[in-house]
């Protein structure tokens, strides 16, 4: 959530720098030229009042023309801009440099025309760093009411546009600053933020694998996720509540009944004793009596499995699967079953009784399945952050129907009711393996068959 939360943040307040820097970019660029505009038209006011005093014609010597021509070749050697006044018809009364005439058409002639008639030449366009445009103003000269000549100068626009860069470098120095400052604020806002979902994630998971001890902190966070928290925390212990609830009942139940069904199936035997032997009435009894036994161990099992708290340490799964499949090897030798078993050291986290009881499970139905002349193979493999046992079997296998129910309490194939059984073997299995972090998995094992993998976590509980 993060990573799609965080670039939001970012392109918003991106878009909120840029809103507010690019118009005070501009306004700082406008401000320049401004001023270079404003110190123009003062120095061609300047020069149109030294121009007004200036009577004699072009050709005749005027001390004022000559003061007024040392002033313009003065000002060009100094600030390096063209100026010149010139009359209505473009001849000069004095201009610097002598090799700069009025062009007859072009920036500079569109603000002589705009002065002789008497207006202030309009403020030229913004230039931009990029560009190399020079500020042409121009001013003209009234003597008697009358424009007799124009004032203009010809400016370059080097250093304006060098300060408009530094200033735009300071702008986008300081939005840099601002965007870094703002970004450190959202890893922490968006840190804040998302912590409480971060650990009710985990939370969720842990609980969703069987730790229904997890809890939620609620310390820190917005009021709303803290509230979450503890609701969340509220429904948990009360389903942790009724899961203690339905498996003592279960317990209770299970112990309670076979008490009952001990001295009942005792009576049996002691009736038994009394009938003629062979009678098919009281051996299906008692058969039927052995499968309620049988039943009632098995939900006992379950409640405890689901129950108890796993005591995981780190345990070589090759040897304790190999110790499993030796134990095993005489039931399968006598049915005829061939019991292979590749079992390299592999190092895991586990509780190694409860992977023992899953092991026996598992071998156990691999076994009643598979027919005589086929083989049971046990295998032992690492996997990354996994330790698997696989268990694979040549009996007639399950559809893929079966393959999403198998596991399920009590239920038990259609094809396999003769087997004997009472479907809770593999539920068991599962509930053990949950509670020590692991779990188990069911798929076809090709030609025939059905292939089981037991997975154990090899990395450490964490503390």
């Amino acid at each position: 959530m993060r990573t799609r939360l965080l670039p939001l943040l970012i392109v918003l307040m991106a878009a909120v720098l840029l809103a507010l820097g690019l118009p005070l970019a501009v306004s700082l660029a406008a401000a320049q030229q401004q001023k270079v505009v404003v110190d123009r038209i003062d120095d061609t006011a300047r020069f149109a009042a030294l121009a007004q005093f200036v009577t004699a014609p072009p050709a005749v010597e005027d001390e004022r023309r000559e003061t007024l021509k040392r002033e313009l070749i003065s000002y060009y050697k100094v600030y390096g801009i063209r100026a010149g006044v010139f009359y209505r018809n473009s001849t000069p009364m004095a201009h610097a440099p002598d090799d700069w005439l009025l062009p007859r058409s072009g920036e500079v002639r569109a603000a002589f025309d705009e002065a002789f008639l008497s207006r202030r030449s309009h403020d030229p366009k913004q230039v931009w760093p990029w560009e190399r445009h020079r500020l042409v103003v121009a001013s003209p000269v009234i003597r008697d009411g009358d424009v007799v000549a124009v004032v203009v100068t010809d400016s370059p626009t080097g250093q304006m546009r060098s300060r408009i860069l530094q200033g735009w470098l300071v702008i986008a120095a300081g939005e840099t600053a601002a965007m870094l400052l703002a970004v450190g604020a959202a890893l922490r806002l968006t840190g804040w933020v998302l912590k409480p979902v971060r650990v009710l994630d985990a939370t969720t998971h842990d609980i969703a694998t069987g730790r229904l001890k997890s809890r939620v902190a609620v310390a820190s966070g917005p009021p709303e996720l803290r509230r979450l928290a503890r609701s969340f925390n509220e429904m948990v212990d009360n389903v942790e509540g009724v899961l203690d609830q339905q498996r003592a009942f279960v317990a209770d139940a299970s112990h309670q009944l076979r008490n009952p069904l001990a001295a009942l199936l005792l009576r049996i035997e002691l009736l038994a004793l009394e009938l003629p032997e062979g009678n098919e009435e009281i051996a299906s009894v008692q058969a039927e009596g052995k499968r309620l036994a049988q039943v009632l161990d098995g939900l006992l099992g379950l409640a405890l499995a689901e129950h108890a708290e796993a005591d995981l340490t780190l345990t070589d799964i090759g040897a304790l699967t190999a110790e499993r499949v030796a134990a095993w090897a005489p039931t399968a030798e006598a049915k005829g079953v061939r019991l292979v078993a590749d079992c390299p050291p592999t190092t895991a986290w586990a509780d190694a009784v409860t992977l023992s009881s899953a092991l026996d499970a598992v071998i156990d139905n691999a076994l009643k399945f598979t027919p005589a002349g086929e083989s049971v193979e046990v295998s032992v493999a690492s996997n990354g952050d996994t330790s698997t046992v696989v268990v694979a079997d040549h009996g007639p296998g399950l559809t893929d129907e079966e393959l999403t129910r198998v596991g399920d309490r009590f239920w038990r194939s259609g094809r396999h009711q003769n087997v004997k059984g009472s479907g809770l073997g593999l539920s068991i299995t599962r509930a053990l393996l949950a509670s020590a972090g692991g779990s188990i998995t069911y798929d076809h094992h090709e030609p025939h068959g059905l292939r089981v993998t037991l997975r154990v976590p090899r990395s450490g509980p964490a503390t």
